[in-house]
């Protein structure tokens, strides 16, 4: 079963084909980040604006890299949510329209949930790729980390599952935007504070772990105590503007403020995997989402497990086509109802 996945739920055009839920055939995706940088964020307007311009030239793309034709596809899977509204309307249209053209059945496909389903995909004859080791086991513990979404959620088979808790305020990534941005960071902010934090010292700075519901989490105070430490470190009270307060501080103490930021959203993050892990006992754990590419949650979370985790690669740990067109494949396989490519509408809020 050959799935072509399209995924648009935010600056990202993604386009991919899936054999059988695990075996990636392609994957392309158009980036338009080096554009948004020069505005410390995605603009959506710009965003969906780029992807009518990438989308049809990453299909035909798509195809030509899995030496396929239209004739070997089996259906069709696309993002409607959760995501900018501008930018689900681009792939959901494409994806409706190809379904009728071209006869293929439709699936409609939760982004959150195509982050988990990324660590299916284990074989790949595509260069630069390291495919995980291991497939996830149920029951499964899902740790999905990334700008929008913080949530730990519990498999008991494909498609199964509850939400053990979620974040109940700024989701870890857009703490780390945020931070990147006090510390006067380019866009985006994961990648280079994650980077600053490997030349500072982790215990240079104490930050408080949010104490919310058992499973759930908080990072809005975690960037305020970021900020005021910012400040007191240097020399400025609290009305001083935080976009000035980079220019106020020396390398070394950001450094610093950044290795003990990741340093403490780390371990906010296993504090709760630990609790769960120890009371629901599951086969393996899935790290999934755009923060699974950061080196040291990635390296705690392998100490500290007693089970198995696994990480896709990094590139399938951001947005991309083939987590989506594995999820469609396991959707079909499981009888999932298919959408109707004449009505199937977006969903910019759309939860697990």
């Amino acid at each position: 079963m050959r799935v072509l996945g399209i995924e648009t739920s935010c600056d990202e055009t993604g386009v991919a084909v899936v054999e059988n839920g695990t075996r990636m055939l392609s994957n392309v995706v158009a980036s338009s980040m080096d554009i948004h940088a020069k505005y410390g964020g995605v603009v959506p307007e710009i965003a969906a604006r780029m992807q009518l311009e990438a989308i049809v030239p990453a299909i035909e793309e798509s195809l030509t890299q899995a030496t396929l034709d239209w004739s070997d596809i089996d259906a069709i899977a696309v993002t409607n949510g959760a995501g900018l509204g501008s930018s689900l309307l681009v792939g959901v249209m494409t994806a409706r329209t190809l379904a009728i053209v071209k006869s293929k059945p439709l699936m409609a496909c939760n982004h959150v949930l195509g982050h988990i389903y990324a660590s299916f995909i284990n074989t790949t004859s595509l260069d630069g790729y390291i495919m995980p080791k291991q497939t996830p086991e149920f029951p499964l513990l899902a740790v999905i980390v990334s700008g929008g979404h913080s949530q730990l959620v519990l498999f008991s088979d494909h498609l199964k599952y509850r939400i053990l808790g979620r974040t109940q305020d700024d989701a870890i990534g857009e703490a780390f935007d945020k931070v990147a941005k006090l510390l006067g960071l380019p866009y985006p902010g994961g990648p280079s504070v994650s980077n600053l934090a490997a030349k500072g010292d982790p215990n240079r700075y104490k930050l408080p772990i949010a104490k919310v519901g058992k499973y759930d989490f908080s990072f809005s105070g975690l960037k305020t105590a970021v900020l005021r430490l910012s400040q007191a470190t240097a020399g400025v009270g609290y009305d001083f503007p935080s976009f000035k307060l980079s220019e106020r501080l020396l390398e070394a103490q950001k450094a610093d403020i950044a290795a003990s930021f990741v340093s403490t959203a780390v371990n906010t993050v296993m504090e709760k995997v630990n609790a769960a892990v120890k009371q629901y006992n599951p086969k393996s754990v899935v790290l999934a989402g755009g923060v699974a590419a950061n080196a040291q949650l990635r390296l705690v979370m392998e100490q500290q497990l007693p089970c198995p985790l696994i990480v896709p690669d990094i590139k399938l740990c951001t947005d991309n086509g083939a987590m989506i067109a594995a999820l469609g494949g396991w959707q079909l396989t499981n009888n999932y109802p298919l959408a109707d490519p004449y009505s199937l509408d977006i969903s910019p809020n759309l939860s697990m």
